[in-house]
């Protein structure tokens, strides 16, 4: 099979910023002083006396000097000796400033804003079932949309607020590499082997957007809706069937997504994609990928399918014998 083309990817970026201020209010106080009422100083007139058994003498009574005005002594100002203070339990309830003795001026020096810390934590862990837990913490990429990539498998993710992320993935070999790209380019990895991956067998198809894909296995000859038919809507007893697993978060921008089947015990599986001819796909084709995975080895193979046009929408096209086309390709 040709191969056509490859899934595109988009990034965007984001920022944050903060402030604070400070406020300060001061208050007065009044005082009065009274003053001392002046002293009035008042004058003494003579008496003259004399013998009874004279005869009276006119005499003109000596002039008297005028009687001498009042005399006022000017008001002096008088200090504050007792000053009207409060007591103690009146103090504690008073402004502290006015009875206190104001300090020098404090520097303070302006306040400084660390950098965040960006690092970030990712962990991989074996999971049962020959699965890869992923957990992520990355600080400065919060609300973001990623990318995790394993062996050819290729998804979108998005982070929290606090811009964690944990899911899990398949493994497709036994010693897993999981890589997370950020909008802006940034990648992280790690590596985890895989205890349980012997004798796992699987089978993914991936798609991008609109072009989307459903897979189908039956096991053992089984027929549409009936046990051994298993999809991501009709699911098989654990152990006992295979089953498939649904990857990518479709509400990011550009979604890359995927369905994964795990082989079980079947003797023989027939994989069937069906790809909805709908209003977004018709008359234009449609591009996907599909991936073998056995005993870790992994080919991947692009996918390029022709769809009718619109007056077909609502049916559905089936692709058949992948597995036969991409077990010779590997054989060649």
């Amino acid at each position: 099979m040709n191969l056509l083309r490859k899934l595109t990817l988009i990034a965007g970026t984001g920022a944050v910023a903060l402030g604070a201020g400070h406020f300060v209010q001061q208050k007065a106080a009044n005082r009065t002083t009274a003053e001392l009422p002046g002293v009035v100083v008042s004058d003494i007139s003579p008496v003259a006396a004399g013998r009874g058994d004279l005869a009276p003498i006119l005499i003109d009574p000596p002039a008297l000097p005028p009687a001498a005005a009042p005399v006022t002594t000017p008001a002096l100002p008088t200090p504050d000796l007792a000053p009207d203070v409060p007591q103690p339990d009146v103090l504690a309830a008073a402004d502290p400033d006015l009875f206190t003795t104001p300090d020098a001026p404090v520097m303070t020096a302006p306040a400084i804003v660390s950098a965040p810390d960006c690092a970030v934590s990712f962990d991989l862990l074996a999971q049962p079932g020959a699965m890869i837990g992923v957990s992520m913490l990355a600080p400065c990429h919060p609300d973001q949309r990623v990318v995790l990539r394993h062996a050819g498998l290729t998804v979108t993710g998005s982070t929290s607020a606090s811009g964690a992320l944990a899911t899990s993935l398949p493994a497709l070999t036994a010693v897993a590499q999981v890589e997370v790209i950020f909008a802006d380019g940034e990648r992280v990895r790690g590596t985890v082997p895989l205890a349980d991956f012997a004798g796992v067998k699987r089978f993914a198809v991936q798609w991008q957007a609109e072009d989307a894909f459903q897979l189908h296995a039956y096991e053992n000859g089984a027929r549409y809706g009936h046990p051994g038919h298993i999809s991501s809507a009709f699911s098989g007893t654990s152990g006992e069937t295979g089953f498939v697993t649904m990857l990518g978060d479709a509400r990011v921008d550009l979604p890359l997504q995927a369905e994964v089947y795990t082989f079980g015990p079947a003797a023989k599986t027939e994989i069937v994609l069906e790809a909805a001819i709908t209003p977004t796909t018709c008359g234009r084709e449609i591009l996907g990928e599909a991936i073998l995975a056995v005993n870790g080895q992994v080919e991947v193979s692009d996918l390029t399918l022709a769809m009718p046009g619109c007056d077909a929408v609502g049916d559905i096209l089936v692709l058949k014998n992948l597995l036969e086309d991409m077990t010779l390709a590997t054989a060649n």
